[in-house]
């Protein structure tokens, strides 16, 4: 019963979606909405009282035997990138209300537990990731009232048709009396669980994103009567660009970095045209902040060389720059412990791609649970995780979460 309620929640979670290919639910949209409140009821149906925060993190609460003691958490988040999975974020939510629905039928625990879900965890619709992490421990960015979605639509007037004020959200925040711990129920991302057969993966560190925005202006001119030698084309510098992220990052993934160039915007972008401006949005990440440092330093030296050779001015703006997160190893421990007592197949590991808890780590201990996902694809509809693996997940952070209640 407790697998069919779970593969059943999750689908019904799949159906809060815009449409079209994969999921696509946005961080604040409609349906990120009733994905939530329906959450929320069912958080109820368990005896969790709900409630939502300044910022919209819903948060389900079951108390324990000691008055006041802090709680232990668990959680992640329902929004989506456009066309994404079912599983990304939903196995954290659905996982950890599944987890605290079997400790609710023991006898009380003297800590606390709570089910968080965190709002715009994706950074697809306003250009920012973590946010309701970001503002539940302090950390709110103020560039978020500048921030727009492409429809044009500010982040405060989003915020504010949902009944919720960005310059209320300190009261969203909380501190490390509250949260005794708090642990992340994930699938991998990767495909490095399913590689090498193991069902669980316990994260020692979470890779941190540094982005930066590039902006390459050139001369736009007639595609047709301007001479090849005589072109100052913001798109060949840009081209030349991208090369030297793959370069400078396969020099770097010994130690754990990658490098992404995931937007371009040329301008005018007609056919006839030689580019005159390109703006690339670029990703580096890894949990070697040394390695991170050193790959930024490169990309700039080969970014100036590339500029002065083509003539096609660029400029660099680092947009976000976190460090890389290491996990608590008590906690890791208590992972450990879990799946010895489930003989489950597991292994250390890190995760390259940033997650709620690295924000959380901040104001509490925190540890993260992967599970594999088929072929290690993410954000994609062929998304998937095996019904097994996820109830293996629960298992561990149930018994986590009962170890560290105590």
């Amino acid at each position: 019963m407790d697998r069919e309620w779970v593969m059943a929640t999750i689908e019904e979670i799949a159906k809060f979606s815009t449409g079209g290919p994969g999921i696509t639910r946005l961080a604040f949209s409609d349906e990120d909405r009733r994905a939530g409140e329906y959450i929320q009821d069912l958080m109820g149906q368990a005896g969790l009282a709900v409630r939502r925060d300044a910022f919209g993190n819903i948060i389900g609460r079951l108390e324990g035997a000691m008055p006041g003691a802090p709680a232990v958490a668990t959680g992640s988040h329902l929004d989506t990138v456009p066309e994404g999975g079912r599983y990304d974020g939903v196995v954290g939510v659905v996982g950890g209300l599944a987890a605290i629905r079997r400790l609710a039928g023991k006898e009380p625990l003297p800590h606390p537990l709570e089910l968080i879900v965190f709002m715009a965890e994706e950074s697809s619709r306003f250009g920012f990731a973590t946010m309701g992490s970001k503002a539940m421990i302090g950390s709110a960015n103020p560039s978020w009232a500048k921030a727009k979605d492409q429809a044009g639509d500010g982040f405060p007037a989003v915020l504010g048709r949902h009944g919720l004020d960005l310059t209320s959200v300190r009261a969203a925040v909380r501190g490390r009396e509250e949260i005794k711990a708090f642990i992340e129920l994930h699938i991998e991302q990767g495909p490095i669980l399913e590689r090498t057969e193991k069902t669980i993966g316990i994260v020692e560190a979470i890779a941190a994103p540094t982005r930066l925005k590039i902006v390459v202006d050139g001369m736009a001119g007639h595609s047709g009567s301007t001479p090849m030698d005589d072109r100052q084309d913001a798109l060949v510098s840009a081209a030349m660009i991208i090369l030297a992220v793959q370069e400078i990052a396969l020099e770097q993934h010994h130690r754990g970095t990658v490098g992404t160039v995931g937007i371009i915007r040329n301008h005018p972008n007609v056919m006839n045209v030689i580019p005159g401006r390109v703006e690339l949005g670029v990703d580096i990440r890894g949990v070697d902040h040394d390695s991170i440092i050193e790959t930024i330093q490169d990309l700039k030296d080969a970014v100036s060389t590339i500029a002065d050779g083509q003539e096609t001015p660029v400029a660099i703006e680092v947009v976000t720059a976190d460090k890389p997160v290491p996990m608590n190893g008590d906690i890791i421990n208590a992972i450990e412990t879990a799946c010895r007592q489930f003989n489950i197949p597991y292994r250390l590991m890190n995760s390259g791609a940033g997650h709620d808890a690295m924000n959380m780590a901040a104001i509490t201990a925190t540890g993260m649970i992967f599970i594999p996902c088929r072929g290690g694809i993410s954000h994609n509809p062929s998304e998937e995780a095996a019904p097994e693996d996820i109830m293996k997940g629960i298992d561990v952070l149930a018994a986590t979460l009962e170890q560290l209640a105590r």
